[in-house]
């Protein structure tokens, strides 16, 4: 299990982690931060200097995930993690990498009154800040407004809010304890969907709107946008598997077996191993079963009816390709064989 501690800086996130390990019996501390610095040191000045923050690194939102599950497995017991997280798409590919290797995580979120946390960072002497700067302190400043939006938008529904503002590192810490102990922080319902150990089969299943328009979805287990689908399951025919995964997410259940469009062969790219993809016509869904998708939910953050030359600004290029050569098969009424997401044949 994972206790993540949220929260702006200056709420005592990392006072009340080292609180937190010395009241939950087998617990270790794992402070993200530290692999921020290593990359540092790892990665050419060039790079780094493409991102504002090293959240921003695809490669550290990696390594959370792959260190967490590593220090769980070798120590077992509870990691308590104290680590601000404010965008929730990284929230998402974070806590659903973890899901995907069966751990769960409690979200808790520090929360101190805005006046409380702008006298704490004023009073914080520049040696006790990340570096020793000053600019840091200017840092914690300016993400006062991003933790702002993430409260307004989605951090209080997601988290469970302690208000820190009259409590010590260790009054919080019991408090969390108790949370955690009584049930009142519930693992994160983010759907636990299994990490490959070997090649795929995925079905995905193209709905169309009364313009025409393509169905995509923001799956809340892993980074960009998708088609409604997901991986076949042993022993399950491939347009089956892509009925039951758009039931599943998006509440849609398809009265025909939906014709194929494409078949795209994914190359193995590490850490993934690739596999068949496979895009099938669900066809046009009236206005009143659009409206029944189930959005939000455990599977999916938002839903779009989109254009073509819309989905090239959300689709991976891989993903694109494959939706664009699916839309001429469908329009050609014949489907396609391709690999990498280029015809063949």
């Amino acid at each position: 299990m994972i206790v993540w501690i949220n929260g702006a800086f200056g709420a005592g996130k990392t006072t009340t982690a080292r609180e937190l390990i010395e009241l939950i019996p087998n617990s270790t501390l794992f402070d993200p931060e530290v692999i921020g610095g290593a990359l540092t040191h790892l990665l050419p000045p060039k790079h780094l200097a493409e991102v504002g923050d090293f959240q921003d690194l695809p490669i550290w939102r990696r390594l959370v995930i792959d260190t967490a599950a590593a220090m769980l497995a070798e120590l077992g017991g509870t990691l308590v993690v104290p680590m601000t997280l404010l965008r929730q798409e990284y929230r998402d590919e974070i806590f659903g990498g973890l899901a995907a290797r069966r751990i769960g995580v409690r979200h808790v979120l520090l929360a101190p009154a805005e006046t409380i946390l702008r006298e704490r960072i004023a009073g914080r002497e520049a040696a006790d800040l990340p570096d020793g700067e000053i600019r840091t302190r200017q840092w914690a400043y300016d993400h006062i407004e991003p933790y702002r939006a993430a409260l307004a938008s989605w951090l209080t529904a997601d988290a469970h809010p302690v208000d820190t503002g009259a409590l010590t590192p260790y009054e919080t810490a019991v408090r969390i304890v108790e949370a955690v102990g009584s049930g009142a922080v519930p693992a994160c319902d983010i759907v636990q969907t299994p990490e490959p150990t070997a090649e795929t089969v995925a079905s995905g299943v193209l709905l169309f709107d009364e313009q025409d328009r393509v169905l995509l979805v923001d799956p809340t287990y892993k980074a960009g946008w998708e088609f409604p689908g997901g991986v076949v399951e042993p022993g399950e025919a491939p347009a089956r598997g892509g009925m039951r995964e758009v039931a599943e997410e998006t509440g849609i259940r398809l009265d025909q077996v939906p014709r194929l469009l494409v078949v795209d062969w994914e190359q193995p790219a590490p850490p993934g191993f690739g596999g068949l993809r496979l895009l099938f016509d669900g066809g046009r869904l009236d206005a009143e079963d659009a409206g029944h998708l189930l959005l939000p939910g455990p599977e999916l953050r938002d839903c779009r009816f989109v254009t073509e030359r819309e989905a090239a600004d959300l689709l991976p290029p891989v993903r694109y390709e494959r939706l664009r050569w699916a839309l001429r098969a469908r329009e050609r009424g014949a489907p396609l064989y391709l690999e990498a997401g280029v015809p063949v044949g």
